[in-house]
C-alpha cells in the first residue's frame, strides 16, 4: 500500500504543480470559514506550490495559530500567530517562536498532496496530520478542512486504520462534502 501511496503522490503533485485558479480557491475558503467566525482556526505556512490558505486565514475572525513539527513521528503542536514573524522548522516548515503560548485549535486547514471524493487525503508521508487530528478528535471536536485545487484529486485514495478523513475539502472549483 505504502508503494501505491507514494505513485498516487508523486501523479498529484505533478498535477499541483500546474495549479489552478488561486483567487477561487481564496474566496472559498472564505465562505468555508464563514461558518467558524470565533473558532481558534489552525492554518499552515505554505511550501513550494502548495495551495496558500494565509489570505482566508488573516481574513478569519477569531484566534489563529500555526502547527509546529515537535520531531519525527509526533502530533503537531499549534502556536498562537498574531502575525509576527517565524522561524524555521524541521522539513522546511515555518512555525511561530517557542515564545507564542500553545493553544488548541477547533478547526484545521489541513495541507495536502491528494484527496479522494470519500474524505481521505495523501499528505507528505510523516502521518503528521493523522496522528495530530486522532488526539484532537478524542479530546473534542475539531474539523479538518482539506485545501487544495481539484486537479489534485484522484477517485480513490487507499486508506489504512490510521488515516484520518477531512471533513470539508475546499478546492477552486468549490467545497466538496466527503461520502465515504
Amino acid at each position: 500500500m505504502t508503494q501505491d501511496k507514494a505513485q498516487l503522490r508523486a501523479q498529484a503533485l505533478a498535477a499541483r504543480s500546474r495549479l489552478g485558479n488561486a483567487p477561487a480557491l481564496d474566496l472559498n475558503l472564505r465562505a468555508a470559514l464563514a461558518v467558524h467566525r470565533g473558532a481558534v482556526l489552525a492554518g499552515y505556512w505554505p511550501m513550494r506550490d502548495e495551495a496558500d490558505p494565509r489570505p482566508a486565514m488573516t481574513a478569519h475572525q477569531g484566534p489563529l495559530c500555526l502547527p509546529v513539527v515537535p520531531g519525527k513521528a509526533q502530533p503537531l503542536i499549534f502556536r498562537r500567530w498574531q502575525g509576527e514573524g517565524l522561524v524555521p522548522g524541521p522539513f522546511g516548515t515555518q512555525h511561530p517562536a517557542d515564545s507564542a503560548p500553545e493553544i488548541r485549535p477547533q478547526v484545521l486547514i489541513v495541507p495536502l498532496a491528494a484527496f479522494d471524493p470519500q474524505g481521505n487525503r495523501l499528505g507528505y508521508g510523516g502521518g503528521f496530520y493523522d496522528r495530530t487530528l486522532e488526539l484532537l478528535r478524542k479530546t473534542g471536536p475539531v474539523t479538518a478542512i482539506g485545501l487544495a485545487y481539484a486537479c489534485q484529486r484522484l477517485d480513490r485514495i487507499p486508506a489504512e486504520p490510521f488515516d484520518q478523513p477531512l471533513d470539508l475539502i475546499v478546492t477552486d472549483e468549490g467545497p466538496i462534502v466527503p461520502h465515504p
